[in-house]
């Protein structure tokens, strides 16, 4: 049972305005949009100056709702935080009245406020608020598109960042088909008129959209607020599914969620109840410039593998400035992976390969791995980056593969040959 509480949280605003009568100084904030690194209401040192004004900065991060005098005060009665087994990189807080405050990494907030339920007053400007039933998102990550769809939520989604042939999962096709959501742009180049003219709610990006931060910009002016989902960013494959309860709480439909959770869960259960093999195996993709790209430890793939019971060969290349990625020469691959059990392409950048010679045409060198000359080199389906509640079933596949079992069985992933 969640214990009752009092919480007042107190505005970045509030907060910003006493340091600023303390000689601390204040940024402006002319922006409702949190900018992953840059949130326009807490700069780098504002746990600093915060503890020198005697203020805890972690009660600044906003749900006050405190005005200039006690008459204009509210408060809301917290109530408890959402439980996460996996995930780190969002929180849910509930309130009294079935508010619901979401918060990701980068420090963005999104204030939920129930269907018929009053919009309380004085929030933070920074705070994105949206109310219930939601509708006309802007969904330009295609990797949680599949969660909308497990939550029969598509009816939130009115735009699209891919086109319809792009789409592998297939209510979203169908729906673009019917008309029922419309292609609104990739992340670097949205359609603003479309978008503008049908009232988008919220734009829900990847990481890509900070390489584009005039888009940033020009959706804020737009009074489109903006969050950037971090789900491939978690360490802990269920971390990556656990986003569902995020946009379960979102939509208004955790209980869904929560079941949706268990069903992946239960899978991984099963597939780690056995033996762990000493097998090794190497995640790669070729780039158009001839290097590799890997995965590093710290992602979730690595971390899949592992728990099929198997040893992703970079174990050593850890995490660095927040990538999941990184490119390395051929000669550095070579060296590495050579001796690796098993190779698995990730067809979901270029396309893949559909046979070993291909794949050879692309880096020749390849002929001398160990993986190659014993016919054990996988690619990945096009479509599993964008099922990301399958995450139970592509683990499956790693186990058939480390045990050598049927792969006729596989889901995502199949023999090269």
């Amino acid at each position: 049972m969640r214990k009752r509480r009092k919480k007042t949280i107190v505005s970045g605003l509030f907060l910003l305005g006493l340091l600023g009568l303390l000689g601390c100084g204040s940024p402006s904030s002319d922006s409702a949009l949190i900018v992953p690194g840059k949130n326009a209401a807490f700069p780098e040192d504002a746990n600093e100056k915060a503890g020198a004004a005697g203020i805890s900065a972690d009660k600044a991060t906003i749900l006050s709702l405190e005005g200039t005098n006690e008459a204009e005060s509210e408060e809301l009665v917290y109530e408890g935080s959402m439980e996460l087994q996996y995930a780190e990189n969002f929180s849910v807080d509930y309130y009294e009245g079935g508010y619901r405050m979401l918060k990701t990494m980068d420090g963005t907030e999104l204030f939920i406020v129930p269907e018929e339920k009053e919009i309380p007053e004085n929030l933070p400007e920074e705070v994105i608020v949206m109310q219930q039933p939601i509708r006309k998102l802007y969904l330009v990550s295609s990797a949680v598109m599949d969660m909308f769809v497990k939550l029969h939520a598509l009816d939130t989604i009115r735009f699209s960042g891919q086109k319809e042939e792009n789409w592998y999962v297939e209510e979203a096709r169908d729906a673009m088909e019917r008309g029922d959501i419309r292609y609104a742009g990739k992340y670097s180049k949205p359609d603003y008129e479309t978008i503008v003219s049908e009232n988008c709610s919220l734009a829900i990006e990847n990481r890509m959209i900070t390489h584009t931060p005039e888009v940033i910009e020009m959706l804020n002016d737009f009074g489109i607020p903006v969050m950037i989902e971090y789900s491939s960013y978690e360490s802990h494959p269920l971390g990556r599914v656990e986003w569902i309860k995020f946009f379960g709480a979102m939509v208004g439909k955790e209980e869904e969620a929560e079941q949706i959770f268990a069903e992946q869960t239960a899978i991984l259960e099963e597939v780690t109840s056995d033996e762990k093999t000493d097998q090794t195996v190497a995640f790669f993709f070729i780039t158009s410039n001839g290097l590799v790209q890997i995965r590093r430890s710290s992602d979730y793939i690595p971390k899949m593998i592992e728990l099929a019971g198997g040893r992703y060969i970079f174990e050593d290349m850890g995490e660095e400035g927040g990538r999941s990625t990184m490119n390395i020469q051929i000669e550095e691959f070579y060296e590495g992976a050579k001796d690796a059990d098993f190779l698995i392409y990730n067809s979901t950048i270029d396309g893949g390969v559909d046979s070993i010679a291909q794949l050879l045409e692309k880096c020749p060198v390849l002929e001398d791995f160990k993986a190659v000359q014993e016919g054990n080199v996988f690619c990945t389906t096009n479509d599993y980056y964008q099922q990301s509640m399958s995450v139970g079933d592509l683990m499956k596949d790693f186990h058939i593969m480390l045990l050598r079992g049927d792969d006729t069985q596989m889901k995502y992933l199949f023999r090269l040959k």
